[in-house]
């Protein structure tokens, strides 16, 4: 893709202070994030511009002139990450080379840049098994099981040296509804499903947390994701309590789920100690993984999603 598409608006009616750019515009993620910085009458751009296009990203930054860019394109392969092991020219070039070029043309420009990164760079070890300690924004990456997450891994350890950089670790995303990208969604959808209890970011609980990151000049690199573990039994029983009842789903165990997926999936609990003191001190509170699955489901139900 080498053309924009760009949109900018001002609920307040005035000039912002703060002019976000979303990059990766047509994305998921992205469409989250314009929503809800438009619903908080924030200035706010978007951009299909490739990352790894340097030209084209200095001429839309000096277009558009954003404070803040939020980086929220990348490659996770179609239609999992199973596709990066056959195209990993193509995935690097998105999340190494695009990824580490935006962040230098910010930072030449003076410009405040939050990647949405991944926290599926761990998996559980022996000082951090199931219903252990969790993994810190300072513990090396140990999981390299897929080439998604070997590049994610790579590119995080070298984008946290630029002093603009705020890295924030997703992990398996859900939205109120039954989008496609929603692990959710994913899960309901499998013929069977693991079930080890992983790290989660319900979006309408930590996006909001990633604005205030950003506007507060954040950087460095935050585990991302609802504080706690949850199984994927856990999620989807809430899922049938709440939302679809009679909803049945089938089990199998990792060395089952091994042998039909071309890469591995990065099961652990990421430490939530900074992302929730952080934000504490700007007055927002992250719930707890169990009781923000409640409320989104019971959001989901209130919509009439099933």
């Amino acid at each position: 893709m080498t053309g924009a598409s760009t949109s900018g608006t001002n609920g307040a009616g005035h000039v912002a202070s703060h002019r976000f750019l979303i990059w990766g515009g047509d994305g998921w993620v992205a469409g989250h994030l314009k929503t809800l910085l438009e619903g908080q009458g924030k200035e706010v751009f978007t951009t299909t511009i490739r990352m790894e296009n340097r030209e084209s990203v200095l001429a839309e930054l000096d277009r558009i002139r954003p404070t803040h860019v939020l980086n929220a394109a990348g490659c996770t392969g179609r239609p999992n990450v199973d596709w990066c092991e056959d195209n990993k020219e193509t995935t690097i070039r998105s999340n190494v080379v695009g990824t580490l070029n935006l962040a230098d043309c910010c930072f030449l420009r003076g410009i405040h840049c939050t990647v949405f990164a991944t926290g599926c760079i761990y998996q559980y070890d022996e000082a951090h098994p199931i219903g252990g300690p969790g993994f810190r924004e300072t513990d090396p990456a140990n999981f390299a099981g897929s080439f998604y997450s070997m590049t994610k891994a790579h590119v995080e350890e070298i984008l946290k040296h630029y002093a603009n950089c705020l890295i924030l670790r997703l992990r398996m995303p859900v939205s109120d509804d039954l989008h496609p990208r929603s692990f959710v969604t994913k899960i309901t959808r499998y013929e069977r499903v693991v079930d080890v209890p992983n790290s989660n970011t319900v979006l309408a609980d930590l996006l909001p947390g990633a604005v205030l990151l950003a506007e507060h000049g954040e950087t460095g690199v935050y585990n991302f994701t609802n504080p706690g573990a949850i199984s994927h039994n856990e999620v989807l029983a809430l899922f049938r309590d709440i939302v679809r009842p009679g909803f049945m789903w089938s089990n199998f165990s990792l060395e089952e789920q091994a042998k039909v997926l071309k890469a591995g999936r990065s099961n652990c609990k990421l430490d939530t100690t900074k992302l929730v003191d952080k934000l504490r001190e700007y007055g927002y509170e992250v719930p707890e993984v169990h009781e923000a699955y409640r409320r989104c489901f019971e959001r989901m139900k209130a919509a009439g999603i099933q």
